[in-house]
């Protein structure tokens, strides 16, 4: 989708452009124009004002779709759990060497929010406010995350193509930990990014039979 502009203290942004699951235009817009303020000004100083004005609509109208910018938020946590499920499933499920199916997945994982974070100069106020506005969420999120891995895992060992060293529950959780830690501990995206190839590869080594 297009991105949108948010003009705040004379000074014009605008929005990466990210895809946003919502169920209308309306609500993707919001989601653009609110990213846009809180990637370029961070979550504390971005005003439901100011995403009105970047959505192109009235406040009194933007709070007919939200309450707070902390429903907004959160509704942006969901809409990336949705795409990062979307995407980390039709990864695995491609054709391809296991390594490029993992790597594909795990990047997915992240997706173009993990890039946009880390690319913005108040992201790491904003991983804070997704813990604070959202934990509820990223627990739920990861918890399906680590199901779809689990899932996968079980149908590959069934069919031969890898073979497991733990239960399949138990490698989803460790895999999704793991990405966390990578996140966590980066300097930079392309950092991210590097840290997530070499995670890849060292599980596709250890989960390739032998032979």
């Amino acid at each position: 989708m297009s991105g949108c502009q948010l003009t705040k203290c004379g000074k014009t942004v605008r929005s990466e452009t990210m895809t946003f699951s919502a169920p209308d235009t309306k609500t993707q817009t919001i989601l653009a124009a609110a990213w846009a303020g809180f990637s370029a000004y961070g979550f504390r100083k971005t005003s439901m004002d100011d995403i009105a004005r970047a959505a192109g609509m009235s406040r009194p109208a933007l709070y007919l779709h939200f309450k707070n910018k902390e429903a907004i938020f959160r509704a942006l946590v969901e809409s990336y759990y949705d795409e990062a499920r979307r995407h980390v499933t039709a990864a695995l499920a491609q054709e391809g060497p296991l390594s490029q199916r993992l790597a594909q997945a795990f990047a997915a994982h992240g997706g173009e929010t993990m890039e946009a974070m880390m690319s913005s100069a108040h992201g790491m106020e904003l991983f804070e406010a997704t813990m604070n506005v959202a934990g509820d969420m990223i627990d739920r999120g990861e918890s399906q995350l680590q199901g779809l891995y689990a899932e996968w895992l079980r149908e590959q060992e069934a069919q031969g193509a890898v073979v497991l060293t733990a239960d399949a529950d138990a490698m989803g959780r460790l895999f999704c930990a793991c990405l966390k830690g990578v996140k966590h501990t980066a300097q930079s995206y392309d950092d991210y990014r590097l840290g997530v190839a070499t995670y890849a590869a060292l599980c596709a080594q250890g989960l390739t039979p032998a032979g």
